[in-house]
This record gives C-alpha cells, structure tokens and sequence, in this order.
C-alpha cells in the first residue's frame, strides 16, 4: 500500500514564516523553500479526501501565511477504496508524509506540524504519541478530533493524550457530537503540552454552521472555513 503524495503541496505565497527573511534577498521557489522554518503536513478524515473543503482552506491560509504544507490521501483513499487502513498503515502513512515534506522543504520532523480533519487528526496524534517510537513534531493541529467514534459515546478516545508533550491545536465545532465541548474540554487537561482550544460556533464536526446561524449572522460555510484556516496559520506561525 503506498500514501498519495502527489498534488498536494501548497508552497508558501505570502510573508516568510518567523526567523525567515523577507528583505531583498528573500526569493523564491527552491531558494526560498530552503530559508524556511516550519511546515504543515495535513491528513483527511475517514470519508473524504485530501481535497476536503477544510484541507484547501487552512493549506490556502498557511500558503498566505509563508507556510507550506502538504495534504496526503491515505493508501485506501488512494486505492480508490472507502474503508479506511488499519491504524498500523495509516500511522506508517503519516510519517512518510513527513518525510516527504522534508524533502519538498528540506525540513526535518521537528520543523514539521502534523494534524488534519477528524480521523487523519487522530492519526497524527497517536504518531506522535506512540510508545515505542514517537515521531517528532513541531506542533499537533486537530481539526474537529473525534473524541467518540460516531454514535458511540461510551468510547473515548483519549487514551494517548498524557503522551502528547508537543503544543496541540483544537479546532473544533461548538455543535460537534463527537466531542462535545465541555467533555472535551475537561479530557484535554491531561495533556502535559500546551494546548489551545478554538471553537467554531454553530459548526457541526464538518465544520458545518446551522442555517439559521447563517441566516442570522450573514457567513457561510465558505467563512467558516476560512476562519478556521486563519486561526491555524497565525498559531502554527507563533510557534517556537
């Protein structure tokens, strides 16, 4: 089984990241990739893509941001297949993510920001967290993690989290029913890292806003994912 990495690097466009030059000679392309300090590797969740609306949005924001990143489909995603690998292969498929990233960036792991939408998310934690041979990172981005697997609640998938000793980024819906806020909220503190939490308010674990939200407040789904992008970028920026 191989991970797709194809077609989903996104270079950096906008200001160089923080320590990175920006004066006149600060150019571009293959020059520019070598004076940065940090990058992204993004993962997709159980049913959709590396395309995934949530994905193209936070890779455009970093992109705007001077960061690159790099969206990866995992094997069965690429194979064509709807049910997702094994946790072993998809794990296996986050650190070649990571490897090729470096060798787009000349980067190495613990330049490199790991996370994603959902599962890919989840994935990324528990590479990062494994006992035998954690992965190193710069920092960890959850987008919308799934504390429960979907419709049931009994089961918490938290077990990894005092292992977790890297900053974490939660992005998450405040209608999200598979990590409801307070739950979520309360399992976190058990991370030894710094952790940031950011709440989308009316948005559902896709990052989905009510009708009635939109309607009142006059945003779309479009802003919704537009804002979370920003919050990614400004804090992967931040990090040191």
């Amino acid at each position: 089984m191989t991970t797709d990495l194809s077609g989903g690097f996104t270079p950096a466009s906008g200001p160089a990241s923080p320590g990175v030059g920006t004066g006149a000679g600060a150019g571009s392309g293959t020059e520019a990739r070598a004076r940065a300090d940090r990058a992204v590797l993004l993962t997709h969740g159980a049913g959709t893509g590396k395309d995934a609306a949530p994905l193209l949005a936070v890779a455009a924001a970093l992109a705007e941001a001077g960061v690159a990143s790099l969206r990866i489909d995992f094997p069965y995603r690429a194979a064509g297949r709807k049910a997702p690998d094994r946790a072993p292969v998809l794990l296996q498929a986050v650190r070649d993510g990571v490897a090729a990233l470096g060798e787009l960036t000349g980067l190495g792991p613990e330049q490199i920001v790991v996370g994603g939408r959902s599962m890919g998310g989840r994935m990324c934690s528990m590479a990062v967290a494994d006992v035998a041979d954690p992965l190193s990172a710069l920092g960890l981005v959850l987008l919308g993690y799934p504390l429960h697997p979907a419709g049931k609640p009994e089961v918490v998938r938290d077990e990894h989290f005092p292992r977790l000793l890297l900053p974490t980024l939660f992005v998450t819906g405040t209608r999200d029913a598979l990590a409801p806020a307070e739950e979520l909220m309360a399992r976190t503190q058990a991370i030894p890292g710094p952790v940031t939490h950011h709440w989308l308010e009316s948005a559902d674990h896709g990052f989905a806003p009510l009708a009635s939200w939109r309607k009142e407040t006059g945003r779309t789904t479009a802003d919704v994912l537009a804002a979370a992008g920003t919050v990614v970028a400004a804090w992967v920026r931040e990090l040191t």
